[in-house]
């Protein structure tokens, strides 16, 4: 038996992705934005508002940075969130953290968070239902650790954090399930009759 629930944004999970850059005057700026997904290959949409601190530095520089959160660092992942920099300016500063500026970009890579795609601003896309800002992703730097035998981020050390919209809870990933590509094989084969 279903059940009606009230129009919700009713998606699980969501990454919790921090994004930072530079403002003009060289202030790191940092946000939590649980509303962002890859868009191509080297492209990543971030639906944010245009008031955010952190959105105005990316439209002054045309860089930035989006680290994944993992479960390790939820406390500030969250006050990343929580704090404005509108009315915070040093809330980077007062988290502890620490930031180096990308090699490949003019942006932070906050460095206690294990990985961060480096991008350009390639769009800011506003319409009457939207503020998204997407970049293209021209490197990623990940801590060591988190990589698995092969050279590639494993997910289980990645640890990364989701974000759950109906209770507004933290939940860690889980483990392995299937093999993409591989889990439906049988299912497709019999579905043409092979």
């Amino acid at each position: 038996m279903r059940k009606e629930l009230e129009v919700q944004p009713a998606v699980f999970p969501m990454p919790v992705l921090i994004v930072a850059a530079y403002d003009e005057a060289g202030t790191v700026q940092a946000m939590n934005a649980a509303w962002g997904t890859i868009c191509g290959m080297d492209r990543i949409a971030l639906c944010i508002d245009e008031g955010h601190a952190t959105t105005k530095a990316i439209r002054q520089t045309g860089a930035f940075t989006v680290s994944i959160a993992d479960v390790a660092h939820t406390d500030v992942a969250d006050y990343y969130g929580i704090a404005t920099s509108n009315k915070l300016p040093d809330k980077f500063a007062k988290s502890g953290y620490h930031a180096v500026r990308s090699g490949n970009v003019n942006a932070p890579i906050i460095e206690e968070f294990p990985l961060a795609m480096e991008c350009e601003l390639a769009e800011v896309v506003q319409t009457e239902n939207m503020h998204a800002v997407v970049g293209r992703i021209v490197g990623v730097s990940v801590d060591e650790k988190v990589l698995g035998a092969d050279g590639k981020v494993d997910p289980v050390k990645l640890d990364a954090l989701t974000f759950d919209q109906f209770g507004h809870g933290y939940y860690a990933t889980g483990e392995k399930v299937g093999l993409a590509w591989n889990a439906g094989v049988a299912l497709a084969k019999a579905a043409r009759g092979k």
